[in-house]
């Protein structure tokens, strides 16, 4: 039990239904349609069309999303990738013919097709109970009517000034009256709200082909892109076959490839044998071997992560004990590794997260994003559409498994987390974070299953994150720490920023409860009935 005394926040307990997302708003939709008839997957789909409005800076219809689902009674997890893919024309050699070497974030050629609102379409049609139009009734209120900027909406709005200044749609939407919104300030966005209504009425093809389409490829070649209707009509997500490892007892599930969940399952293989409960959970031994054990799963990540339709990517070996067994002999509690062990196979030539459970047991985890805080910064003029970065991931190099190529999706950092136990699933669970969510997930998973945390603790627990050669450190975070992991080797630096965001639900099946925790990192919240 925690203190009381000291800040924080308590779990939340239901027995119907409950949802987390980093809104309240985006929470309260979900629990609206959970309470009027509605599943965990309408509920999920409609708190991130809100999402797409009252966090514009994280995520919106001009981006991806991926979807794990469990459905009740079932000891299966589906996955879904929405992930958008590069223009038919985007052939490496037109770049570097063009001496483009890399894909600059606020160029056309950043934005990948968008594939959410196909997911949404797909995965409503396939497992939602209610209609589209009635779903996305909240999101089209809130961007007609307007919302009010909440505190962390607000924070990660002032430092995207650069962004939205680069381009004119966009300075007009977002820098009303020439700045940032503060918190408490009313903003609104008719025009996409207009296009939301058309979602609405048509479906996908109301914003694959038609106006809402012209609209996307017109701005985007005007300004250089190679994007065509056809790239648009043609977009399509897919069911793939999720990716697990087992850790403490549990079964955790992914998304494989090109995601970058198995940067999660890596982590977690590395740790699973070294016993990290001998060590207090804000011990320098804890934070040493889950940063060293990170290290390796990026470096893995960086070499292998691709689209898997135009990469092999060995995937059994990377999660397999033997390969984790033999990069854990690198890992050393007296010092920092100097150099990372070799791969297992030699080097081939802001976002939002939203848990919901029902009735039935129905468990959903929903992530979505447009990369980088608003995105790519380009604003669609008629229809009023924020669009992605995501394509900024691919590199121009023809011999990297990430090169760019005519519809090839790129590595994505977007990774939702399923939790399983005895075939079936106890927590749908994410963190936010860009690059940060593997670390993230780990972090979260090793907090309640090797520690004890109850799920709100978990979240809220002091985080650290190897970036950038350095071991960056939450203020939360004892200095002697810092010290220690000096004296091993490490470069340390305080965390700019606090290391992202997350939300989870735990499915107590003995009692019939169901336990919600939301990171307060954000401005969300979780709520149960």
């Amino acid at each position: 039990m925690r203190d009381f005394q000291l800040p924080g926040r308590s779990p939340v307990y239901g027995t119907r239904g409950a949802a987390a997302t980093s809104h309240p708003a985006a929470t309260l939709t979900a629990l609206d349609v959970l309470r009027s008839g509605g599943n965990a997957m309408d509920a999920a789909v409609a708190a991130a069309a809100v999402q797409c409005v009252v966090e514009p800076q994280s995520t919106g219809i001009g981006g991806d999303c991926f979807v794990l689902y469990a459905p009740a009674g079932s000891e299966h997890v589906l996955a879904y990738n929405g992930s958008g893919r590069a223009p038919s024309a985007a052939h490496v050699d037109w770049f570097l013919a063009q001496d483009i070497h890399t894909i600059d974030r606020h160029s056309p050629h950043a934005v990948t097709i968008p594939g959410a609102v196909d997911t949404w379409c797909r995965l409503i049609q396939d497992h939602g109970r209610k209609e589209l139009a009635d779903l996305l009734h909240p999101a089209i209120d809130y961007a007609e009517r307007g919302y009010i900027v909440h505190p962390r909406v607000s924070f990660d709005w002032h430092s995207a000034v650069d962004t939205l200044e680069r381009h004119p749609v966009a300075r007009k939407t977002f820098l009303p009256n020439g700045r940032p919104l503060n918190s408490g300030d009313r903003h609104a966005q008719p025009q996409l709200a207009q296009t939301l209504n058309v979602i609405a009425q048509q479906g996908r093809d109301g914003f694959y082909t038609g106006a809402i389409a012209q609209d996307i490829v017109e701005t985007l070649q005007q300004l250089g892109g190679r994007h065509t209707l056809d790239d648009m009509a043609e977009a399509r997500g897919e069911y793939v076959a999720p990716i697990s490892t087992e850790y403490g007892g549990y079964q955790v599930w992914e998304c494989p490839p090109n995601g970058q969940g198995i940067t999660v399952l890596i982590m977690l293989n590395i740790l699973n044998e070294v016993d990290l409960k001998q060590y207090a959970p804000d011990s320098l031994e804890r934070v040493h071997l889950s940063i060293e054990a990170a290290r390796i799963a990026y470096r893995d990540r960086d070499v292998y992560v691709a689209d898997p339709l135009h990469a092999s990517i060995p995937i059994e070996q990377l999660l397999s004990k033997a390969y984790a067994a033999r990069v854990r002999q690198h890992m050393s509690l007296d010092q920092a590794m100097t150099t990372l062990p070799p791969p297992a196979f030699p080097e081939h030539p802001d976002t939002v997260y939203i848990s919901v459970v029902d009735d039935e047991g129905n468990a959903v985890s929903f992530i979505q994003s447009i990369y980088h805080s608003f995105g790519s910064g380009i604003v669609t003029p008629k229809t009023g559409i924020l669009l992605q970065s995501r394509g900024s991931g691919f590199r121009v190099d023809p011999h990297h498994w990430n090169c760019i190529a005519p519809r090839k999706r790129p590595i994505h950092t977007i990774i939702p987390g399923m939790l399983m136990h005895e075939h079936r699933a106890v927590m749908p669970f994410g963190v936010m974070g860009a690059a940060y969510q593997p670390a993230g997930q780990t972090h979260l998973l090793t907090n309640m299953l090797t520690y004890g945390m109850d799920i709100q603790a978990a979240l809220d627990y002091p985080r650290f994150f190897y970036q950038d050669n350095h071991c960056c450190l939450e203020r939360g975070i004892a200095p002697a720490i810092a010290q220690g992991l000096q004296q091993l080797g490490h470069r340390t630096a305080i965390a700019d920023e606090p290391l992202g965001g997350g939300q989870a639900i735990w499915i107590d099946w003995q009692n019939g409860t169901l336990v919600a925790g939301s990171d307060p990192r954000k401005d969300g919240c979780a709520l149960a009935y």
